[in-house]
């Protein structure tokens, strides 16, 4: 098949000089960072063939880079790359009412709910997206960690290779601690640690559903209440694990929906919600986020304020939400 049967075109020869936000990072991932349109596969292929070479010379996959090198992208056949979604102007004026804090280091952002973080299945621009947007081209923007697309709250966004870096390795070894608040169907008054492995299953529409059963991924979240009545309760939650819906999941299977769920919640609960406290969305809110500097370990404390409408809803319920620990 020829290259215009393929849809495909060759690329050119890049050589990319090395910042200092690719600095130390391991000429693989920095490939597989590059190159998101090549199969992972290839880019191994090309780095054992010495294909890619940094100064001139062969490098193996671990080799990790220095500021100022100078690496060399050999010809690829890439598909034609596609025109940037338009900018959607109310949606970044949207997000830059919502940037809570930032530094060189860090954007820290409350993120609306029905914003997905990224594109992708169906979805043009997300999150990071339009904050790349916002700061034009050149900006150094990297997502730290995910929210559900229906969820709210504390988004933290990287301005730096080594922050990324940092707040990864500070998440694999379980040293960040995430606190949500989540409204959930039932009388919850004793803390409760919920552990059950999650499996995640897609359908032909993109979508992601997860179910716990045996055979899956790890996962332990912590409940806590803050207030209960006979119908619905506050929580306060604690991820120990960060799968996909993870929160979501472990309330549902020990028989306390979160309030707004459609797909794993209660619909007759849904509607009471909507009813009695105006709730029209999933009661799910990333209220805060804390990790050690890289410098002294000193904690961080990141928190996002509940939003408008979940406030409005908990004050009709008579309940309110504390960022106490």
């Amino acid at each position: 098949m020829s290259q215009e049967q393929s849809g495909q075109i060759r690329s050119a020869v890049q050589l990319v000089e090395i910042d200092s936000h690719h600095e130390g990072q391991r000429i693989d991932n920095f490939l597989l960072y590059c190159l998101k349109d090549i199969p992972k596969t290839r880019i191994y292929r090309i780095l054992r063939k010495g294909e890619v070479r940094v100064n001139k010379g062969r490098i193996r996959q671990g080799y990790r880079l220095q500021k100022g090198d100078i690496v060399r992208i050999p010809p690829l056949l890439r598909r034609p790359a596609q025109a940037p979604p338009p900018r959607n102007e109310k949606l970044l004026q949207r997000l830059a009412s919502r940037i809570l804090q930032e530094d060189k280091r860090l954007l820290v952002l409350n993120k609306p709910a029905g914003i997905a973080v990224h594109g992708g299945s169906g979805i043009s621009l997300g999150v990071i997206e339009a904050l790349r947007a916002l700061r034009g081209v050149g900006a150094y923007l990297e997502l730290v960690h995910r929210l559900d697309r229906e969820t709210s709250g504390c988004l933290v966004i990287a301005k730096r290779r080594s922050t990324l870096r940092h707040l990864h390795l500070c998440l694999r070894e379980q040293r960040v601690s995430k606190c949500y608040f989540a409204l959930v169907k039932g009388r919850w008054t004793e803390r409760q640690v919920v552990t059950g492995a999650l499996r995640k299953y897609g359908s032909r529409s993109g979508e992601r559903v997860v179910r716990m059963e045996a055979g899956g991924k790890p996962a332990t979240t912590r409940f806590e209440p803050l207030a209960s009545t006979a119908t619905y309760s506050l929580m306060r939650v604690k991820p120990l694990t960060g799968r996909t819906h993870q929160i979501r999941v472990h309330a549902a299977e020990v028989g306390h929906p979160i309030a707004g769920d459609s797909k794993y919640g209660d619909a007759e609960f849904n509607r009471e919600m909507r009813d009695r406290g105006g709730l029209k969305r999933l009661f799910l809110h990333a209220a805060s986020l804390e990790y050690p500097a890289a410098e002294d370990g000193e904690k961080i404390l990141l928190q996002a304020p509940l939003d408008d409408d979940l406030g409005r809803a908990l004050k009709k319920l008579g309940l309110s939400a504390s960022y106490e620990s």
